[in-house]
């Protein structure tokens, strides 16, 4: 059988700076930050499923899509969250990631949302993000900061 991989978006949001936004999940014990990501609902384009979850996760929307991946990139769950997370039906991830530029200020993020994800955020420098990110995503991070490799100055 071939491994099931949920659809989703994963988006870079930068600042006026270069930097990129990063949240503290909420669900975690150990420091894990991330960039806002998330499934694509029945019936929505990946673009519209971006800005849902920005609106979702950092509680604003005040972004412009500079760039899309031009593929879809994936990571792989390990084996232990593999049975707990969406019911145990996908192995992963299969993403369509957005580079957005930040239009607001930073008092227009809100992480207050309906359903928090984030605990706390902060703007990094891209050469943090692998740091920061769980094991089993770093891989992914290194593929979307490779597909936006012309956002960050030689």
């Amino acid at each position: 059988m071939t491994p099931r991989y949920r659809r989703g978006v994963g988006i870079m949001l930068l600042n006026r700076d270069g930097k990129v936004f990063v949240g503290r999940r909420i669900d975690q014990e150990e420091e894990a930050w991330q960039m806002p990501q998330g499934g694509i609902d029945r019936g929505e384009t990946p673009r519209d499923a971006a800005f849902r979850e920005l609106k979702e996760e950092a509680g604003t929307d005040k972004a412009d899509v500079v760039a899309e991946s031009k593929g879809w990139l994936t990571y792989d769950l390990p084996g232990a969250l593999r049975g707990r997370l969406w019911r145990g039906r996908y192995v992963g991830q299969k993403q369509k990631w957005f580079a957005m530029r930040f239009q607001g200020r930073d008092e227009d993020i809100d992480l207050a949302t309906h359903h928090p994800e984030f605990s706390a955020w902060r703007w990094v420098g891209h050469d943090q993000l692998v740091t920061l990110i769980v094991p089993f995503k770093r891989a992914l991070y290194r593929d979307v900061l490779a597909e936006f490799a012309h956002f960050w100055p030689d």
